[in-house]
């Protein structure tokens, strides 16, 4: 029956009357005992006698009102009159029977009215959860019964809102029972799924309920946590869910969680949940005292910020990191630790830049924002009750519809329709949901840029997945995605250190999430590099021990080598015979023996000369059914293949139509991939040891004389009467074709090989700097330590370990023999010992001969001609080669401190450089590891074989400054014509077996004068600092009579005078 709005009102007020009672819970008290007729209250009329009729009519009661407030609507007169009798149910002074009516009529509003109460009835939870509370059982228990049934109906969208209601009833004055009952309420919203994303609100308040003094907040603050946790939805996380939870209850457990964490590749997206879970941990993490855990925290600091994909998501917590973050970077003692601070603090402030540069249309729309834009397209009905509940509401609706990426129209629809059912009508609803919907799905597209997206390619699609990459702790890709169509020819294009290699092997390996696997896709990672066990087979041999061509007929393998243009006798050759060049073409014709759809190139120009580069560049454009992906800092290579560039953005992935001259059109900062410089990094080698006997730059150092050499097992000469020599002023290119035999000369040169015919001769004291064309031969016994272990092995005792373990430093059987024979000196046979050490003696050195029989008193000092007449060449060189060494030991001591500053003057961070093991270190970061070890004993030259494979623009820009400042001599074999030319001041050409010199100055060139420069001030292994001198200079004839004046002057005044003061 159809009641007024005035009945229902009668009827409400009646169902709240103060003299209707209904105390249930009273009868377990008066069971077994008689009423005292003296205290008992006399009977009010009307009198509503306790029984389960009674009870039943009660519910009835309020079925019929809550029918009534349906009728008339939430936003009418009696609803709202209804709503503030519910709350006020709380006061001191009602009685139970309100109580239990407000929380029986609360349920029954619920079931009856629907989804337009929704947005009122949930406004006042708190009320409900203040009941759940009450001193009464069954007022808890029916407060506790219609507060399950909201929290079971409630729409996952609104889950915001709710959770943001349930936290009043967790304040400091809430009785224990409303706090249990609340926290229950939250766990059971784990069926939404959703809780997660409503961390950043909960850690805060959890957090505190974890030290409530009743243990079963204690416990149920702990659950909800955990599971509010498990629903974040990043992987990384999940293992350490139990350990973060407990150290947030117990701090002492920070440092074991920080540690943790700091173990760990994280690689998903990190939003504001994960953030509000790590946060308070980090906080703590950089009170802690001990400065590991510090510096630990501020890694997971710097690798988490990098991962944020929204900046605005990271705002809240900005303000909680940077302080502390600061404070380490200003006030604490360790310099590794502050440098990781000052990185940790750079990513927060580029964050918070981010927020400032971004444009406020674009934001991603917040609670306030979206109410005020639902209000603005709302055009009548805001004088009614309710208005502003609503309102808000569906703004809450909005905002989860739209960080979960969700513009169905149907859904916007159905929830405004639903919930501003009680102030719109029904066409007011759709039109407002459209357009509402329509304005943030178009701020949402401009947020994230999607309008600047590429335009679709023509072509059959190879794979188009979404993914995360990370190599060791540092996170390369962020849900970044590729497309990549069949026929294609992409260049990979980022600074070192991004990825691009990583991301190629991950391909290859099968371990990129959505890539379609290899039984789908056949992809092929084309690697020069020859295996040590592989390098005695033949060419065909080698390539049928590959497991994908072993059922490959041979001559089908051979067809395919002659195909790359491999001659009959090459293929019958070790694969250890190859140049780089020949190498490379080796890899391709095993790949194109396996049928790849995809084809990976790192580096693919890397030792080829300018006529196998232009083979390549007409053999990839010929592959019209194969998709090509190359990595390459040749941009005149990519100038001429690419049909497009994948280039590597913010741990992203953006493609760009057309080759590297089209995309710097797009990204003109790119202009850097075709400059031989760079403004972001520079290189600084150390000043070359002084060297006795040497006062100019043009004096030989170094010198081959009548050099001839055949690799064993062939027949080809490979090097015939080469005569050429090095000074600390040679700026020399060794150019040639790939086998010609460039780096064969460079081996002889630095005793890696030793000449078949003639000699090389050195200065004694000579300190080369030698980097192998395959670079990383260097390490690959050293792998597992980091670069400053590396160079400590090394360097250890003053020598160069390396210089030990050459080819022309290994004294064989025969020459072993020679020097133990017996030599007639002064008149005596005697057999050498050994030779003890050296003295200067005018412009040579003679060596002490320890004598065997003999004791020390009779050594004697043999001069180094007739040493090298008895056979000791080997001998003497060691021990030049040591003295040498520990020359400069002093000046630069093997010390943590001077390796990491030493590193990082060739672009090697701190990070990498001691806490870093090599292994995990990238191409580039490999090839500075080489560098800076070959330069630690300021050698007076340097010899480069190929020293542009693998290094950036940027890093060949700083490596060319660096050679063109360098004190000493520069060797370099490359194919890179824009690199030699510009450093180069005379050249090698190796041809046919010879090696003719082009622009060398004479071999006895007037000496240009050379003034040693002074070492810097070192430090030693305690912290000292010393003062390095440098050699003395002959005073000019002005110079002694200022000196002897102020000898004089001192003396007169008494004064002591110092000898050995510098003039």
């Amino acid at each position: 029956i159809k009641m007024s709005q005035a009945d229902v009102m009668k009827n409400l007020q009646a169902f709240f009357d103060e003299q209707s009672e209904w105390n249930p819970s009273d009868k377990k008290k008066a069971k077994g005992k008689k009423a005292d007729p003296k205290k008992s209250k006399p009977a009010a009329s009307p009198v509503t006698p306790v029984t389960p009729g009674t009870v039943i009519d009660h519910q009835q009661a309020a079925k019929e009102i809550a029918a009534g407030i349906k009728t008339h609507g939430m936003a009418s007169e009696v609803a709202c009159a209804a709503l503030e009798l519910i709350k006020g149910s709380t006061g001191k002074n009602t009685s139970t029977a309100i109580r239990m009516n407000a929380a029986q009529l609360y349920k029954v509003m619920w079931q009856i009215v629907g989804h337009s109460a929704e947005p009122y009835l949930i406004d006042i939870i708190p009320t409900l959860l203040t009941l759940c509370g009450d001193r009464s059982s069954a007022v808890r228990d029916a407060a506790q019964s219609a507060s399950s049934l909201v929290v079971a109906c409630v729409p996952d969208e609104s889950l915001k809102l709710v959770i943001s209601k349930l936290m009043e009833g967790l304040a400091f004055s809430c009785a224990w029972q409303t706090k249990q009952t609340t926290l229950q309420l939250m766990a059971s919203l784990e069926r939404t799924g959703k809780l997660g994303s409503c961390l950043p609100e909960l850690v805060p308040i959890l957090s505190e309920c974890m030290w409530d003094t009743k243990k079963e907040v204690k416990e149920e603050a702990k659950s909800v946590l955990s599971t509010a946790c498990k629903t974040v939805g990043n992987p990384d996380l999940d293992p350490f869910i139990p350990v973060m939870v407990g150290a947030l209850a117990r701090p002492e457990e920070v440092p074991e969680c920080v540690y943790a964490l700091a173990s760990t590749a994280f690689v998903q997206a990190v939003e504001s949940p994960s953030l509000a879970i790590m946060v308070p941990l980090l906080v703590r993490g950089l009170k802690e005292r001990s400065t590991p855990i510090i510096r630990q925290t501020c890694v997971i600091i710097d690798n988490m910020a990098k991962l944020v994909t929204h900046p605005i998501a990271a705002t809240p917590f900005l303000d909680q990191l940077i302080p502390g973050v600061e404070s380490v970077e200003s006030s604490i003692s360790d310099p590794e630790c502050r440098t990781m601070a000052k990185k940790a603090l750079a990513t927060l402030q580029n964050i918070k830049n981010q927020v400032k540069d971004i444009d406020p249309l674009t934001l991603p729309k917040d609670v306030p924002a979206l109410a005020a834009l639902i209000k603005e397209n709302i055009k009548s009905g805001s004088d009614k009750i309710g208005f502003a509940l609503c309102v808000n509401y569906c703004a809450y609706f909005a905002e989860l519809l739209i960080a979960e990426d969700c513009f169905t129209e149907g859904i916007w629809t159905k929830a405004f329709c639903n919930f501003m059912a009680a102030i719109l009508s029904q066409e007011e609803c759709q039109t407002l949901a459209a357009t509402v919907r329509q304005i943030c799905h178009e701020n949402r597209k401009l947020a994230e840029g999607l309008q600047h997206e590429e335009e679709e390619e023509d072509g059959e699609d190879l794979c188009d997945c979404e993914f995360s990459l990370a190599y060791g702790n540092k996170i390369l890709l962020n849900t970044a995605k590729l497309h990549l169509k069949r026929g294609k020819r992409y260049g990979l294009c980022g600074g070192n250190d991004c990825g691009k290699s990583t991301l190629m092997r991950a391909i290859a390996a099968g371990q990129l999430d959505g890539f379609p696997p290899p039984e789908e896709l056949r992809t092929f990672y084309v690697e020069p590099d020859i295996p040590a066990a592989l390098a005695d087979l033949n060419v065909v041999e080698f390539v049928r021990m590959d497991e994908r061509c072993k059922e490959i007929p041979e001559e089908e393998v051979k067809q395919q080598l002659r195909d790359v243009l491999f001659t009959e006798e090459m293929l019958c050759n070790p694969v250890s015979s190859l140049s780089g060049g020949w190498r490379m073409k080796l890899a391709l014709a095993r790949a194109m023996l396996n049928k790849a759809e995809i084809l990976m190139l790192d580096e693919p120009t890397n030792h080829l000369d300018k006529f196998n580069v232009k083979w390549l560049q007409n053999y990839l454009v010929g592959l019209t059914s194969v998709t090509t992906i190359a990595v390459s800092h040749d941009s005149t290579f990519l100038d001429f293949v690419c049909t497009g560039i994948i280039h590597f953005e913010n741990k992203k992935l953006r493609r760009f139509k057309g080759n590297l001259s089209e995309f710097v059109k797009f990204r003109p900062e790119a202009k850097c991939y075709y400059q031989l410089a760079s403004d972001r990094l520079a290189f600084n080698f150390p000043e070359p040891g002084f060297l006795e006997g040497v006062k100019g730059k043009s004096k030989v150092l170094l010198k081959m004389v009548g050099i001839g050499f055949t690799y064993p097992g062939t027949v080809r000469k490979i090097l015939t009467d080469v005569n050429i020599w090095v000074s600390m002023s040679s700026r020399v290119a060794v150019l040639g074709v790939n086998g010609a035999g460039k780096s064969t000369l460079i081996k002889i040169l630095t005793g890696e090989l030793i000449a078949d015919e003639g000699e090389v001769q050195r200065h004694p004291n000579v300190k080369i700097a030698y980097v192998a064309q395959h670079a990383f031969h260097h390490i690959e016994q050293h792998l597992d330590k980091t670069p400053n272990e590396y160079i400590q092995w090394r360097y250890a005792g003053g020598e160069d370990k390396e210089d030990i373990n050459k080819a022309a430093a290994q004294v064989s059987a025969e020459e072993e023999a020679l020097m133990k024979r017996q030599f007639m000196i002064d008149g005596e046979k005697k057999q050498v010992e050994r030779l003890v050490g050296r003295r200067q003696l005018k412009n040579t050195y003679e060596y002490e001969v320890k004598w065997v029989g003999k004791p020390h008193d009779e050594n004697s000092f043999l001069s180094r001609p007739r040493l090298i007449e008895m056979g000791f060449t080997k001998v003497i060189n060691r021990i030049d080669q040591k003295d040498a060494a520990q020359a400069g030991m002093y000046a630069k001591p093997l010390t943590q401190q001077s390796i990491v500053k030493h590193l990082a003057d060739v672009g090697l961070e701190a990070e990498f450089t001691v806490h870093t093991k090599i292994r995990y270190l990238s191409g580039g970061q490999k090839v500075k590891v080489v560098l800076g070890s070959a330069m630690w004993n300021n050698p007076h030259i340097l010899i480069l074989d190929e020293p542009t494979n693998y290094l950036d623009r940027d890093s060949l820009g700083a490596l060319a400054g660096a050679i063109r400042t360098f004190g000493g001599g520069v060797l370099m074999v490359s194919h890179h014509i824009e690199f030699t030319d510009a450093l180069a001041t005379e050249k090698w050409m190796v041809a046919d077996g010879k090696c003719v010199a082009d622009n060398q100055p004479p071999e006895f060139a007037t000496a240009e004068k050379m003034e040693w420069k002074p070492q810097e001030d070192m430090i030693d292994a305690h912290g000292n600092v010393v003062k390095v001198k440098a050699p003395k200079r002959e005073l000019t004839r002005k110079e002694r009579i200022q000196r002897e004046k102020a000898k004089k002057a001192a003396l007169d005044a008494g004064e002591d005078w110092d000898s050995d003061e510098e003039w």
